[in-house]
């Protein structure tokens, strides 16, 4: 545990080191952040797959920046940014679960809680600021972020009919010329449903942002996955890391070939970037 704090507290030294580079060095700040000690080796496996710096790179993220991430999940993506806004004179903010709400479930306290713990030690990940989010949560502060990302929530969004709201939520949080980072598992052009399977087609996600009053200012392509079909048994967590075999916890078929989906890999991603105009 001590080799590993001391691997770490290097790593965030070289991170610092870079933070003030010329701007053909920026992109080894998000480096830096991608190869830190403090993240853990399973996180580190996906890198071959969802390309952190890459879609970062892509995105836009820059030192100093105020970065909001939507609903983290196990931290994937906060394992990298937190530590990025610290060692960069940023700040980070995740949104959390709503405690201003007086409904809200034992369950969601204790996950709000747990992620707070997780990422408590700010040596490594700087201030980790926490925001309500939830369907009675107060809108985010105005004019506040530069650099928002929406990691594979999208399909949440339009299931649960709020991707409107959280969109509008978002605009209205991010500063004129901020940035909205899109990554979504990609549907067919063709999908009849808004949602199949966890997928949403890319156009869709696209006119959403826009009617929200965005800019769509480009994508990228280092998240596709031509190997996958998208029409899997179980959706797309049928495939990496989900990897879900059967409905329900019930015995998984005895002709189900777990082989054939693992070697498709993660999914096919759209990698979106959205800018809030500056007038």
């Amino acid at each position: 545990m001590k080799l590993r704090s001391l691997l770490a507290g290097a790593a965030l030294g070289a991170l610092m080191c870079t933070a003030h580079a010329a701007h053909h060095e920026k992109d080894k700040s998000i480096e830096a952040a991608v190869s830190g000690e403090w993240r853990t080796a399973d996180a580190k496996a996906r890198d071959a797959e969802r390309h952190p710096t890459e879609a970062l790179s892509f995105w836009g993220l820059k030192p100093g920046m105020s970065i909001l991430e939507l609903q983290p999940g196990g931290g994937w993506w906060t394992e990298i940014l937190a530590p990025y806004a610290r060692a960069n004179k940023g700040k980070f903010t995740a949104t959390a679960a709503d405690l201003d709400d007086p409904n809200l479930s034992e369950n969601a306290k204790k996950g709000r809680a747990d992620f707070a713990a997780k990422y408590a030690n700010e040596a490594v990940y700087g201030k980790v600021n926490l925001v309500n989010w939830g369907p009675k949560a107060k809108p985010l502060p105005a004019n506040k972020y530069d650099f928002v990302l929406a990691a594979r929530v999208f399909h949440g969004w339009l299931n649960g009919g709020t991707a409107d709201a959280n969109l509008a939520n978002v605009f209205n949080s991010l500063k004129p010329g901020g940035v909205l980072a899109i990554e979504q598992h990609r549907g067919k052009p063709d999908q009849k449903e808004p949602v199949a399977g966890g997928y949403v087609a890319e156009q869709t996600v696209i006119d959403a942002a826009t009617k929200a009053g965005f800019k769509f200012d480009g994508k990228s392509e280092v998240n596709a996955n031509a190997k996958d079909t998208k029409d899997h048994p179980f959706g797309v967590w049928t495939l990496p890391p989900v990897r879900q075999s059967s409905t329900g916890g019930q015995p998984v078929a005895a002709d189900f070939d777990r082989a054939k989906y693992d070697a498709i890999g993660e999914s096919d991603r759209m990698t979106l970037r959205f800018v809030k105009p500056k007038k």
